[in-house]
C-alpha cells in the first residue's frame, strides 16, 4: 500500500511538472489575456495613417487616372442629358494629364464618330464642356436647313433637339474661312442652321450640342486638338431636377428612370 502511495505522488508530481512546460511561465497576477498590464496595443495611430495614406492614394488614382465625375448645369445636350444629371467619365480610355506636369498618360482607344466627350474648350481654359464628336480628320461637315451632312450624306440623328425655328448668323463663324472647301469666300456668311461645307484638318476635331438651337459649341468656337480630351462619358449614376423650385430637389426630384442609363 505505502509503494502505490509513493507513485500516485510522483505521477502527480510528472503531471504539474508536464503542464509547466507546456504553458510556458506562470502568468504574473497583473497580465491579462491580451498583454501585460498597461502595454498599448500594437499599430496604434501608426497604423492608421498608414491605411488613410493608401486609401488617399488609390483615391487620387482613380480621380485623376480612371475615373471622373461630371455634373450637367446647362441644357447643350438635351434630351441625352439633362440639367441635374451626373455623369460618370472614362479617363483611362482617352488618356490624362499628371497633375503640375505636362506629362500624358495614353489612352487605350481613340476618339470615334458619335462619342460624347468631356473636354477642356479652345476659347476658355477654365471651363470644362461635354458635347458629341461629329467631325473626324479629314471628314467634310455641312448643314443645310439643320440637317447635317457628312462627306455629303444627310445623317440620322435621333438624338438632336431642334428648339428655335428661326435661324440666326453669329459673326464668330467666320472662321470658318480657314477651312472651307474650296478656299475663302467673300459670299461666305454661316449661320447656326446653314454653314460649310468644312474640311476637318489633320489631328482636328469637331464638336456639337445635341440641342443644336441651345448649344455653344465648334460652330462658333472651332476645332478641338486631340490633347483636350478628358475622357468618354459612359452612364448617369444620378439625377434630379436642378431647376426645381422645391427644398431638398435632390431628395424629392429624383429622377429614378434615368439613374444607371448608358450614354450613347
Amino acid at each position: 500500500m505505502a509503494r502505490k502511495r509513493k507513485a500516485k505522488r510522483g505521477a502527480s508530481r510528472g503531471g504539474r511538472r508536464s503542464t509547466a512546460k507546456a504553458g510556458g511561465k506562470p502568468r504574473d497576477k497583473g497580465e491579462s489575456s491580451e498583454g501585460k498590464k498597461g502595454e498599448r496595443p500594437r499599430g496604434g495611430w501608426g497604423e492608421t495613417i498608414k491605411t488613410l495614406a493608401i486609401a488617399l492614394v488609390i483615391f487620387l488614382v482613380v480621380r485623376f487616372f480612371l475615373i471622373q465625375t461630371f455634373i450637367i448645369d446647362s441644357g447643350s445636350m438635351e434630351r441625352t442629358l439633362l440639367v441635374g444629371d451626373l455623369l460618370v467619365v472614362n479617363r483611362a480610355a482617352m488618356g490624362s494629364k499628371i497633375p503640375l506636369t505636362d506629362t500624358r498618360i495614353p489612352g487605350y482607344s481613340e476618339p470615334r464618330r458619335g462619342d460624347v466627350l468631356v473636354f477642356d474648350p479652345p476659347h476658355d481654359d477654365t471651363l470644362i464642356l461635354v458635347k458629341r464628336l461629329v467631325g473626324m480628320p479629314g471628314d467634310t461637315l455641312e448643314m443645310r436647313r439643320k440637317v447635317l451632312y457628312l462627306n455629303g450624306e444627310p445623317q440620322d440623328e435621333p438624338y438632336v433637339v431642334w428648339s428655335r425655328p428661326r435661324d440666326n448668323a453669329d459673326p464668330g463663324m467666320m472662321w470658318q474661312q480657314r477651312i472651307l472647301l474650296g478656299g475663302p469666300r467673300n459670299d461666305y456668311f454661316p449661320t447656326r442652321d446653314n454653314w460649310g461645307p468644312l474640311v476637318i484638318p489633320p489631328e482636328r476635331y469637331f464638336m456639337l450640342g445635341d440641342n443644336r438651337d441651345s448649344s455653344l459649341d465648334a460652330r462658333v468656337w472651332g476645332l478641338i486638338e486631340r490633347w483636350r480630351f478628358e475622357g468618354r462619358v459612359m452612364a448617369i449614376y444620378f439625377s434630379y431636377n436642378r431647376d426645381s423650385m422645391r427644398p431638398f430637389p435632390w431628395i424629392r426630384e429624383v429622377r429614378w428612370g434615368r439613374i444607371a442609363n448608358v450614354v450613347r
